[in-house]
């Protein structure tokens, strides 16, 4: 029986302006107040994790089912229209009392993205918007993005705790993705620790990038990373030891049974519970436990081709690691599966463009691709 996936929560319209190939160090380089900025075509297409992640999925082979809310506008329509070439937007829930969620990007050469954010409808959506008879023959549940979802995070994330409980008790398994939290909204506000403590132990495979966990677990530990980097990639200047493991160490020990960090372009750090508490997991996926069990480690990323936008990168190698989980694979390949999406992804504009599939990528991969600083 073929494994079925459900990617539920955040989804927008992602609108990007494609600015000339000239490098710059900071945002001021080519953005200031008055000056005229002439770009190319703007790139306009599905982003959120429901779509970066579920479509992903769809096109690496997976059965999977796409859960989200948009506005009955253009921007809605316009979201439709592209799930609808995918054949993914039966389950897409149209608000006529909310706008569609928005996000331009600006995707300056030589700089991390930025982005200009409506959450819109995604505030709303909660856990009654799954529909319980989807999640019978469901083997996982990736759910995506809350800290832009308000009923997610507003009186301290019960929502998003009834959410990944009420889908654990249904003996699929789960998995949860996060997203970069602006410091003066409302979810900037929000605990994140107590959160993530109640959320956690119904979460069986947990992938947030290094800078939100940070920010939700350790805001002094995150503005000295800010103070470090002088402004630049934070990522550039961890130390694995020091920085990312003492965060893991946390998670782990809020239940986690699989964790995943994403450190941007130098790679993902790894690590799994042992063998007790990765048999909580729903046999439906058929992980070897024993194999996975106990492991832990840092997978560089591979060379990219050529770098045009880390837009969807870290969405689209989780769905290539959930692909790898379902299909069977060790925990080693699924790793190198995933970074080498992610290597993939950040040679298109868009989220899906720069896709291959996985077999092409164990051919390229076995040929000697290169890593990223080796």
């Amino acid at each position: 029986m073929t494994k079925k996936i459900i990617v539920a929560g955040h989804i927008c319209l992602d609108i990007t302006p494609i600015f000339p190939d000239k490098k710059a160090r900071r945002p001021e380089d080519i953005l200031s107040p008055g000056k005229l900025v002439q770009t190319g075509a703007a790139d306009v297409h599905t982003g959120g994790a429901v779509a970066n992640t579920g479509l992903a999925l769809k096109l690496l082979g997976a059965d999977v089912s796409l859960m989200g809310k948009v506005g009955c506008d253009e921007f809605g329509d316009m979201i439709c229209g592209i799930l609808k070439k995918y054949d993914a937007a039966k389950h897409m829930i149209r608000s006529a009392k909310e706008s569609t969620s928005y996000s331009v990007v600006l995707a300056i050469p030589g700089i991390d993205r930025i982005f200009l954010h409506n959450p819109g409808a995604n505030h709303s959506f909660c856990a009654a918007d799954i529909p319980a008879d989807a999640l019978e023959d469901a083997a996982l549940f990736h759910f995506g993005y809350p800290p832009l979802m308000r009923t997610m995070y507003e009186n301290e994330g019960r929502e998003l705790m009834h959410l990944m409980q009420t889908v654990h008790s249904t003996r699929v398994a789960t998995s949860l993705d996060m997203a970069a939290i602006d410091p003066d909204t409302e979810a900037g506000n929000a605990d994140w620790n107590a959160i993530l403590k109640r959320v956690l132990p119904y979460v069986d495979f947990f992938v947030p990038s290094v800078e939100e966990l940070c920010f939700m677990l350790d805001r002094q530990r995150f503005e000295n990373w800010q103070s470090r980097s002088g402004g630049n990639d934070i990522t550039e200047i961890l130390n694995i030891e020091t920085d990312v493991k003492p965060l893991a160490d946390i998670c782990m020990s809020y239940g986690v049974k699989v964790l995943l960090i994403k450190c941007g372009a130098r790679g993902m750090f790894y690590r799994t519970a042992g063998r007790e508490a990765l048999s909580q997991i729903s046999s439906r996926i058929g992980l070897d436990t024993l194999a996975w069990a106990g492991k832990e480690g840092f997978e560089a990323s591979y060379v990219p081709e050529k770098i045009l936008s880390g837009t969807g990168a870290g969405d689209t190698s989780i769905a290539a690691f959930l692909a790898s989980v379902i299909n069977g694979e060790s925990l080693e390949t699924a790793m190198q599966l995933a970074t080498a999406t992610g290597a993939c992804c950040v040679t298109a504009y868009d989220a899906l463009g720069g896709l291959k599939p996985l077999d092409e990528l164990k051919e390229k991969i076995s040929t000697g691709w290169p890593k990223s600083g080796i």
